[in-house]
């Protein structure tokens, strides 16, 4: 018979060994030790150096959505709130391609839209003032913030539905991101940004309906890192529904329960940082660091 214990109201419980919930196999004890001392994203006394530290990584993170395919010609936008200015941001020049991006390509835009510093091509493009001013102006947290008309995020937005929770990657976004239910066009109005900045509110990614995925975070790696599994995620659910539905079937969704606790490890600031930097360390490589140009 299986060992019991009495809880705090008196009632008798089965014990299970020891065992921590939802973690089979893996004793208390054991988990009680904590987790491994993770590497952390690095700090700066220095706000200059942390600009152009920061800079570098938000020219690689361009790189990697040239790679991984996330450019449709002059769409698509990542933006890096300025350490020295805080309510100014770096973006992508307007016509430039991301796989050529380099840190002195990037400009610098005020609350008010102007280009106020940066590299020799200064077009900016209207779309990503008007969505990325009213979210880094909503959300003080965010540092960093993506939007491309990535393939399989993009179809996905055209069914207007959150993604469900399939597989352990999705399991980031539980509860963790929004459906934008509207589409007016390329985004030029001020309203229309702020609407999407309130729609997204605490999340850490949006769906906008018939255009495209959007993604934010505290650094430019967990903020790539959310972009890229998003649309991993996209692309794994449309296969799911496409393979199930060919049975007349429908794929197998994680539980609540489970969902969220695997979220709380997979879905942390930390881990998205962290999960980003095997695509950074890449990237370098591949470029030979070009990109710090």
């Amino acid at each position: 018979m299986a060992p019991h214990a009495t809880d705090s109201n008196g009632d008798s419980q089965p014990v299970n060994d020891g065992e921590r919930p939802l973690e089979p196999g893996v004793k208390k004890n054991l988990s009680a030790q904590g987790m491994i001392n993770f590497p952390r994203p690095p700090t700066f006394d220095d706000k200059m150096k942390e600009r152009e530290y920061m800079k570098g990584r938000l020219a690689a993170a361009f790189r990697i959505f040239g790679k991984y395919g996330f450019d449709e010609g002059v769409a698509g936008h990542i933006t890096l709130r300025d350490p020295v200015q805080p309510d100014c941001f770096w973006v992508n020049p307007f016509g430039v391609a991301f796989s050529m991006i380099n840190k002195s390509d990037l400009i610098l835009v005020n609350h008010s839209g102007e280009v106020i510093d940066g590299g020799p091509v200064r077009l900016l493009n209207q779309a990503a003032y008007m969505i990325h001013s009213a979210v880094h102006a909503a959300r003080p947290d965010v540092i960093c913030a993506a939007h491309s008309h990535s393939i399989y995020g993009r179809t996905w937005c055209s069914l207007g539905r959150k993604l469900d929770t399939l597989t352990q990657d999705a399991c980031a976004f539980h509860d963790d991101h929004v459906v934008y239910d509207s589409f007016n066009g390329v985004v030029l109005a001020e309203k229309e940004g702020k609407d999407i900045a309130a729609c997204l509110g605490d999340k850490k990614a949006a769906l906008l309906q018939n255009h495209g995925l959007l993604t934010v975070g505290h650094t430019v790696e967990e903020t790539i890192f959310w972009f890229v599994s998003l649309e991993k995620c996209c692309h794994s659910q449309l296969m799911a529904e496409a393979a199930a539905g060919s049975r007349g079937e429908q794929p197998i969704k994680i539980g609540e329960e489970e969902s969220v606790y695997t979220s709380r490890t997979v879905g942390s600031h930390r881990a998205g940082w962290f999960s980003a930097k095997p695509m950074f360390d890449v990237i370098h490589k591949e470029t030979n660091g070009d990109y710090l140009q």
